[in-house]
Formats: structure tokens, C-alpha cells, sequence
């Protein structure tokens, strides 16, 4: 055999080897844990044959460490590279949990690093998916290390381009600070969990039993913390639901979103939006409806539905431009805006902000959530992060009053004086510092104490001071709101109003940033 033969024989047996180390068992070995190969889970993220690896041959930098060997497998256990995802360039890095547990080490760090630098360096999204025991003990403060230049290179993408994590297996210590620093997170339901300290632990320091579910599952993080923006039941969905959600988002903070063909006309009657808020102002309805029936056809795409779900927040098109949403939920507490709901709006808005996605309000609140629980937990603070989210954004801003807009809320949920660019309302709105009910029991205190038939005068000045005071009408004569429209309208006037602040800049104040309550 010549020297070119042996060199193309050696060439070829490494890619032999290579194959070997990620063939059927390999594969089998995740499947029977109902979880996906990492390469299988790149598959079906990307376009067909669309994806490019790179340092797929790199070993582990340190064999042998006195504290056993380290799996001398091609790539140290993370996939990364790039390809397309419905034509658009996105960046990848998927953990395999065949390589000792998909654990991180020096190189492993490594190689998320250089992923991460890349998608900032060209302006592409990055997407991580993750399935990893956490820090390879065996490599100590190397592991430790790579972590650290992981989370700077989270802080310094973030608002930049779109970073998503998918949490398909354990995600569990530091390797949970990743993609909370993250702009959105995937988990499946019954294989992926997200926890900073494991059963184990909790058991021996706290003496309490707890599973792996109730701690740090999809469903914990869906319902009860929030960090969790999205659950699906298998990896497959999970999948399609990243690819759904990047079609929102442009490249990166220097691009719009891109556009696509909208399915329903533009100046479309929906008379059906006349009949939704109850003449009862008490009584509740879907709010969703109201998105449905406005945006462009099966569009909405709900983000955090199950946290705080008294506030709707979420994607969707306008005559085939992306937007966000953030809609009171008359159906939870009223729409009422606590510390859980402050949290998720504040952040939603800041991201759509970042990425130069127009922002709808839709709006019908009676105010904040009373209560010892929520002042002690820090309403006040949690409060003002939605306040200084809406008022620090300088997208396309609009507001559509649909029922209730009361007290300190109305001013927080985009209102004119807080940079909201354009503000109406439907002829059912009441806009007013307090319900007529609460106002009335203040201001006629002493002729409801002397009457005979306190429930019924209630009634009578709560009807006169809906009619002169928290009456819309009002609020438009005084421009104080833009507008009162015919709710048939809502789409075709939304679609106007965005289309006039296409070109819409704000000189801001020179400043290092703000000072958000954190």
C-alpha cells in the first residue's frame, strides 16, 4: 500500500470508529429511556440535510484524572454545529448522554463556547439542547470553569440573537443557570428535569422525600415555578415547537421578524367581537377568544400558559407580521395582575423589545391582587418590573381596552403616559382609579349608612358613576385614549395603527442601562 493509500485508509477507519461510537446501540441505549439520540434530535430539528458539525473528532483533554478514567469517545460528549431551520441559518449544540452522562468538562465547555461565539459573531439563534448529569466531577474546577465562560457568553448574546434551551433529560447544578439566562425553555413531560440541588440532597439536608417529578419536572416548572415556558409530551412535539416558535423571531436584534403570507384579509368585519365581553361587568369570558378572532388564522402561539395563566401572553401574526401579545384573563382572578403574572409580562415584553417585535396589549383589569401574601412577597416591587418593562420599550406599542382598566393597572398595562403609541377602546370599557362598586362605597358613604335600602342605592350610584366617570367616552374627549372603536374593527384598525409606526425611533437618554427592581 502506498503513503496515499494508508492515509486514506486511516481517514476512513477513523470515520469507522467514529460511526461505531454513535450506531444502534447507542441509539437503543437512549430510546429505552424514552429519550432521542442527540443526533436524531438535530434531525429533526434541521432542514434535511442542512446540518454541518464541527469538532466532531475532539477527545477529552484529561484521560485519566486519579479519580477514574474519562471516556475517551469522539466529540467529549456535545454535538455542535449549524444548519437551517426552515431556511434560516441557526446554530446548535446538543449534549450526549451516552458520553459519561453527557457531564461537562474542559473541551465539552469548550465546544458550547465556540458554538455560542459563532451564532453571536454571524447574528444567528442558538438553540442548546440539553441532556446532561451536570459538572464532570472527575475534572473539578475545569468543569466549574467552563460553566462560568458559558453563563458570561448567556449575558453577552442575550438581546443580541435568540438563545432557546430544550431540556430533554436532567439538567441539574450549575448546568440549570444556562438556560435560565436563556430567552426560552423547553421541557418534556416525564424525561426532563431541571433542579439545583437533587432528591438525594434534599433528603439528606432537609429529611424530606421528594421525586424527581415534584421537584424539578416539566410540570413543577410549568405550573408552579415558570421557568418552564413550554411542555410537550414527547421529544418529537417538543421539536416542532421550537421550530414554531423561531418562525417569530429575526436572526437577531438587528432584523425584523420575518414576514409570512397572512391567511386572513385584512380589513375582515368580526362581528362576533361584538358579543364577547358579558353585559355583566362581573361575569368572566376568554380573553383568547378575542386573540383568536383578531390575529391571522391558527397564528397565536401561547407563551407560559400554565404560570400565572391570569395573564395570557404569547406570539402571533398580524396581516402576516409577528407581534406580541399580553392579554388580562378575565377567567383567572378576574385578570387581576399579581407578583407571578408581573413577572411573566415584564419579561415577555423585554424580549420582544429586544427583538424588535410590536407589542398588543389587550386589556381588562380591576386592578392588583390584594392581600397580606402578595404586599409581603413584594407586589410593589414585582409590580413595577411590568411598569418599567412597558415603559422602557421602545417598539410599536398599542393597547385595546377592552372592559376594565383600573387604578395603578391601567397606568402599568401600556398607557399613554408611559409611552403607549396608540390607546382605544371598545364602548364596554371602564376606566376609572377604582370599580364603580369600591368608588361609590368612599364617596357616598354617609347617604348609603342612613338608607333604608343600602344594596339597592349602591346599585343606583355605582350606575351613575359608570355612566359619568368611568364611561370611555370620557377618557377619549379628554385624549387620554385614542380612540373608542367598534370591537367589529379591532383588526383592521390594529393592522393600520402598526403599519403607521412601521418606521417608529425613540431617542433615548445616553446611559450604561437602567436600574430595573430586580
Amino acid at each position: 500500500m502506498d503513503i496515499k493509500g494508508k492515509i486514506y485508509k486511516d481517514f476512513l477507519d477513523r470515520i469507522d470508529r467514529f460511526k461505531t461510537q454513535n450506531g444502534p446501540q447507542q441509539i437503543k441505549n437512549q430510546h429505552n429511556k424514552g429519550k432521542l439520540h442527540a443526533r436524531e434530535r438535530i434531525e429533526l430539528l434541521f432542514d434535511k440535510n442542512s446540518f454541518e458539525e464541527l469538532d466532531a473528532f475532539v477527545t477529552s483533554a484529561t484521560p485519566d484524572t486519579g479519580f477514574g478514567k474519562i471516556d475517551a469517545a469522539f466529540g467529549d460528549g456535545v454535538v455542535i454545529g449549524h444548519g437551517k431551520v426552515n431556511g434560516r441559518l441557526v446554530y446548535v449544540y446538543a449534549q450526549d448522554f451516552n458520553v459519561m452522562g453527557g457531564s461537562l468538562g474542559a473541551v465539552h465547555a469548550k465546544k458550547i463556547m465556540k458554538v455560542q461565539e459563532l451564532a453571536l459573531r454571524v447574528g444567528a439563534p442558538i438553540i442548546g439542547l440539553i441532556d446532561s448529569g451536570g459538572a464532570r466531577i472527575q475534572e473539578g474546577v475545569a468543569s466549574l470553569s467552563g460553566y462560568a465562560s458559558i453563563f458570561h457568553n448567556n449575558v453577552h448574546s442575550s438581546g443580541v440573537i435568540p438563545q432557546i434551551s430544550v431540556i430533554l433529560g436532567p439538567a441539574a447544578g450549575g448546568a440549570v443557570y444556562s438556560p435560565a439566562l436563556t430567552d426560552f425553555i423547553f421541557m418534556t413531560k416525564n424525561t426532563s428535569y431541571m433542579f439545583v440541588t437533587g432528591p438525594d440532597v434534599v433528603k439528606e439536608v432537609l429529611n424530606e422525600e421528594v421525586t424527581f417529578d415534584e421537584l424539578g419536572g416539566a410540570e413543577a416548572h410549568a405550573r408552579k415555578s415558570g421557568v418552564a415556558n413550554f411542555i410537550y409530551e414527547d421529544e418529537e412535539n417538543t421539536i416542532l415547537g421550537v421550530k414554531k416558535l423561531l418562525s417569530f423571531f429575526p436572526s437577531n436584534n438587528l432584523e425584523n421578524p420575518p414576514f409570512i403570507e397572512p391567511k386572513t384579509k385584512k380589513d375582515v368585519f368580526i362581528e362576533k367581537l361584538r358579543t364577547i365581553v358579558p353585559d355583566d361587568p362581573n361575569k368572566p369570558y376568554d380573553v383568547k377568544k378575542v386573540i383568536e378572532l383578531t390575529v391571522d388564522q391558527d397564528s397565536f402561539f401561547e407563551v407560559s400558559e400554565q404560570f400565572a395563566p391570569n395573564l395570557v401572553i404569547g406570539f402571533a401574526r398580524l396581516d402576516g407580521k409577528a407581534i406580541g401579545i399580553i392579554a388580562n384573563q378575565p377567567k383567572v382572578l378576574a385578570g387581576v395582575i399579581d407578583i407571578n403574572s408581573s413577572l411573566k409580562g415584564a419579561r415577555f415584553v423585554r424580549f420582544c423589545d429586544a427583538f424588535n417585535i410590536p407589542l398588543l396589549t389587550l386589556e381588562d383589569v380591576p386592578g392588583f391582587l390584594p392581600g397580606l401574601d402578595q404586599e409581603h412577597n413584594g407586589i410593589i416591587k414585582h409590580g413595577a418590573k411590568l411598569l418599567f418593562a412597558f415603559s422602557e420599550a421602545t417598539v410599536p406599542k398599542i393597547t385595546v381596552i377592552l372592559r376594565k382598566a383600573y387604578g395603578g393597572a391601567f397606568c402599568v398595562l401600556n398607557s399613554k403616559n408611559i409611552g403607549g403609541d396608540y390607546n382605544f377602546a371598545w364602548p364596554t370599557a371602564e376606566i376609572a382609579v377604582m370599580g364603580p362598586e369600591g368608588a361609590v362605597s368612599i364617596l357616598y358613604k354617609r347617604e348609603l349608612q342612613k338608607s333604608d335600602d343600602p344594596k339597592k342605592l349602591k346599585k343606583e350610584f355605582a350606575s351613575k358613576y359608570r355612566q359619568e366617570v368611568a364611561n370611555p367616552y370620557i377618557a377619549d374627549e379628554k385624549g387620554y385614549i385614542d380612540e373608542v372603536i367598534d370591537p367589529a374593527d379591532t383588526r383592521k384598525k390594529l393592522i393600520i395603527a402598526f403599519e403607521t409606526l412601521e418606521n417608529k425611533h425613540v431617542d433615548n437618554p445616553s446611559r450604561k442601562h437602567g436600574n430595573m427592581p430586580l
